[in-house]
């Protein structure tokens, strides 16, 4: 059975973890599979947007038996590596030119929990619950820091990620982090419906704006809206641009 399996609706493409009876856990097989399902997804030209969502009751608890086993009996350089890898997944979702959108129901825990920080976008069933235990065992949740502290304030981001607690899809949606809550069976499919309206938009605006976005974070004010202009004007050259205020003036 694949760990990872992808469905293509209309110009919407769909990665599911698929370990359900592992509650969708993070090993490096399913990593490596999710890292080769984004980069499909990156080079087909026919996919507007992406729908992350886990397989079964939750989207992902985090790390399995097997990775924590791991990690206990690990060298430093190996457990370097190790995490660079989950790291380098977080990175490459930021990468991928189309919206990644996380439709997450059940639990998202620990790297499960970062792993839909890390998309672009998150939809959750309002039954979902999201959290990092990882502190309770000794260990820190160090990489999403970078991904949490861009999302939340200082404050919210410390307590989030020191005092362990499971957080309710409502209070991360007070928060800014969950972008709607749906409620009922239907959380993929309704996601599916939502992320069918990037096929109305144009692609080269969507993802622009996307790097746009990332690219800022490392940027001072007056360096980001140097940037910005940049984009603006290469944005403009594009055949969606030319097109779409030709048809306006037609207007």
């Amino acid at each position: 059975m694949n760990v990872v399996t992808t469905n293509t609706e209309s110009r919407v493409r769909t990665i599911t973890l698929n370990r359900p009876d592992k509650r969708n856990a993070l090993n490096d097989e399913l990593i490596a599979e999710l890292k080769d399902a984004l980069r499909e997804a990156d080079a087909d030209e026919s996919v507007r947007a992406i729908v992350m969502r886990g397989a079964g009751k939750d989207f992902c608890s985090g790390a399995d038996l097997s990775a924590l086993q791991k990690i206990a009996s690990a060298s430093h350089e190996e457990n370097l590596e190790d995490a660079r890898s989950l790291g380098e997944l977080y990175k490459l979702i930021r990468r991928v030119r189309q919206p990644v959108i996380a439709a997450v129901k059940g639990r998202a825990l620990a790297g499960g929990f970062g792993l839909a920080l890390a998309c672009d976008v998150i939809f959750a069933h309002d039954e979902a619950r999201f959290g990092f235990p990882e502190v309770k065992i000794g260990f820190v949740p160090a990489m999403v820091a970078a991904i949490l502290r861009r999302n939340m304030t200082e404050k919210d981001a410390f307590a989030t990620l020191t005092l362990g607690n499971e957080i309710t899809a409502a209070e991360l949606r007070d928060r800014g982090i969950v972008e709607a809550i749906i409620q009922g069976e239907d959380l993929d499919s309704e996601v599916i419906t939502i992320a069918k309206q990037y096929e109305k938009l144009s692609a080269s605006a969507v993802q622009m704006t996307k790097r746009l976005l990332y690219d800022i974070d490392e940027l001072d004010f007056a360096s980001a809206i140097e940037q910005g202009a940049k984009v603006n004007a290469e944005a403009r050259m594009t055949e969606d641009c030319q097109k779409g205020i030709a048809r306006f003036l037609e207007k």
